[in-house]
C-alpha cells in the first residue's frame, strides 16, 4: 500500500529541509486504531527540536499530536496500525533561525503490527570507509549523509542494511536503527555516547525486559569483532519497525529468543 502523505502548509522548493537538511525526524506508532508510547515520542521529539535550537510552537503540546493523528490518521484514513514518521522542518521567515517558525511533514508506513518481528531476517555487514560522529547531534534523526552513503552500498552489494561504526572504529548502529545483541542472558546496546540513537520503541522494550527480569541490559562500548561473537542480533528502527538479523557476512544467527522476547512486550500492550 502506498504511504499517506500530511502537510501543515504547502510544499515550497524553496524550504530549508529541502536545501539544507535542516529538520528533525521523530517517529509515532500506531497500535490497534490507538497512540502507544506517545508520551515519550513527544517528549523525543521536543529534545530534538531543543538541540536543533529550533522555535517550537506554543501549540505543540502533547494533546495537539494526539488530536492530529486521531483525526487525520486513525480516523480519516481508517489505519489501524502503522508507524508516523513525522518530520519538523524550519521555515525562513525571520531575521535569526532561531526565531525562525517550523512547519511540519509526516508518512504513515501501515502494517499488521509495528511491534512484531518482521518475518524475513536481515543480512548487513560493517562499512569501514565512512563512519558516524558521536556528539549531541548524532543521536537525533536529523540530516545524515552517511546514513545515504550506507544505504546505497547496501544496495549495491545485496545486503538488507550496513552496521556503522564511530571514529573510535566501535559499532554505532546501521543506518536506520539500533542493535542489541544477544549473549546467554545479557544483551547488549551501544551506548548513546557511540552514536547510536535515541529510541522511544528500543527503551520501551529494553524497559519492559528488565522490569521483567527477561534478560540483563547492559549498555558497552562494542568493537567491530564482538558482532560475531553474538548469538542472536535483534535491530529496532522507530522508523521501519523491528528485524531479526540473520546473518553478517559469514556468521548466521538464530532468531527464536530475541522473537519470544518481542512477542512477550508485544502482548503486554493488550493487557
Amino acid at each position: 500500500m502506498e504511504n499517506q502523505y500530511f502537510t501543515s502548509d504547502s510544499l515550497h522548493v524553496k524550504n530549508r529541509a529541502f536545501l539544507w537538511g535542516d529538520a528533525v525526524k521523530v517517529s509515532f506508532f500506531i497500535k490497534n486504531g490507538g497512540l502507544i508510547m506517545d508520551e515519550e515520542c513527544y517528549f523525543f521529539l521536543m529534545a530534538s527540536m531543543r538541540k536543533m535550537r529550533m522555535n517550537i510552537p506554543l501549540t505543540y503540546t502533547l494533546e495537539f499530536f494526539q488530536s492530529l493523528f486521531q483525526k487525520d490518521i486513525i480516523d480519516g484514513k481508517g489505519i489501524k496500525n502503522g508507524i508516523i514518521n513525522f518530520q519538523v522542518f524550519r521555515n525562513h521567515d525571520e531575521l535569526t533561525l532561531a526565531k525562525s517558525s517550523v512547519s511540519y511533514f509526516y508518512e504513515i508506513v501501515e502494517m499488521e503490527d509495528v511491534l512484531s518481528v518482521h518475518p524475513r531476517a536481515l543480512e548487513l555487514d560493517l562499512i569501514k570507509e565512512i563512519n558516524v560522529n558521536n556528539n549531541l547531534l548524532s543521536n537525533i534523526r536529523v540530516h545524515c549523509p552517511e546514513n545515504i552513503y550506507g544505504g546505497i552500498y547496501a544496495q549495491e552489494n545485496d545486503l538488507d542494511d550496513v552496521i556503522l561504526l564511530n571514529p573510535n572504529k566501535r559499532i554505532a548502529r546501521t543506518t536506520s536503527g539500533n542493535l542489541l545483541f544477544l549473549e546467554g542472558n545479557v544483551i547488549k546496546v551501544p551506548k548513546q555516547t557511540e552514536g547510536a540513537y535515541i529510541s522511544p520503541l528500543m527503551e520501551n522494550f529494553v524497559t519492559f525486559l528488565h522490569k521483567n527480569n527477561l534478560a540483563d541490559i547492559q549498555e558497552h562500548e562494542i568493537i567491530a569483532f564482538e558482532s560475531q561473537k553474538a548469538e542472536e542480533i535483534l535491530m529496532i528502527s522507530d522508523e521501519k519497525g523491528i528485524f531479526s538479523v540473520g546473518k553478517i557476512r559469514n556468521k548466521t544467527f538464530e532468531t527464536s529468543r530475541f522473537s519470544e522476547l518481542v512477542e512477550s512486550w508485544e502482548k503486554s500492550f493488550n493487557q
